[in-house]
């Protein structure tokens, strides 16, 4: 909405959420980034159906939708949560335990498991699908400037973990993609910094998994809403 003013666009955001289905839209993207036909199947609505709420919660400025580093051929819809304020009041308690994975779990992981400790005060672990022989040095680093100790981090293998955790998160489109997980899952689509390799990437994943984990500690579970 180019040109509106805040009262404007506050207005347009609080007209997108009145209708039943696009309110449904946005709860189940509160804590978990979702394909458009994982959106279709958890809500019952078909793809025609599902675009065009889509279209409208986006030109408001409430979602952004993005194609996944994994297979190029799918694209996710991810939640704007900073356009929520002042329209949704969620919170709920947190989750006590979580676990974090990622493909090489040589970064995001390691760093959404040291960010969920130091916010949550649970128990967490991290695991990788292939993990790496070490953590990145970059996440490392990134770590220390955030107040996080990645020291003595290790990758570990997502199959040899003992561990039932509250809440299960993907954080690499990858490890999502082939773990083909299911609705007790949460998935967030995060760029892996290792690819631009600056600090200023490993910085940027880490404001990333902050505003996540906030919102993942502040939100209930979403609602089902049909047609």
């Amino acid at each position: 909405m180019t040109g509106a003013t805040p009262l404007e666009l506050r207005a347009s955001r609080h007209g997108a959420l009145g209708d039943p289905i696009r309110l449904a839209i946005v709860e189940a993207l509160g804590c978990c980034d979702r394909s458009p036909a994982e959106l279709g199947g958890r809500l019952g609505l078909g793809s025609n159906l599902l675009a065009h709420h889509l279209d409208v919660l986006e030109a408001v400025g409430l979602i952004e939708r993005f194609r996944s580093s994994g297979d190029g051929r799918r694209r996710y819809v991810h939640l704007r949560r900073e356009a929520l304020e002042g329209l949704i009041d969620v919170r709920t308690a947190p989750a006590t335990s979580a676990l974090f994975i990622c493909s090489a779990n040589s970064a995001r992981s390691q760093l959404a498991e040291a960010l969920w400790r130091s916010m949550s005060g649970g128990d967490c672990c991290s695991a990788g699908t292939h993990p790496a022989e070490h953590v990145h040095p970059g996440a490392v680093d990134a770590g220390r400037r955030a107040g996080l100790d990645l020291s003595n981090a290790e990758p570990r293998l997502l199959s040899d973990l003992d561990m039932r955790p509250d809440i299960v998160v993907t954080v690499c489109d990858r490890a999502h993609e082939e773990l083909q997980t299911g609705e007790d899952w949460l998935h967030w689509s995060i760029p892996d910094p290792a690819e631009d390799g600056s600090p200023e990437a490993f910085d940027a994943v880490i404001a990333d998994l902050t505003r996540r984990i906030e919102a993942l500690l502040d939100s209930p579970p979403p609602t089902e809403v049909r047609p």
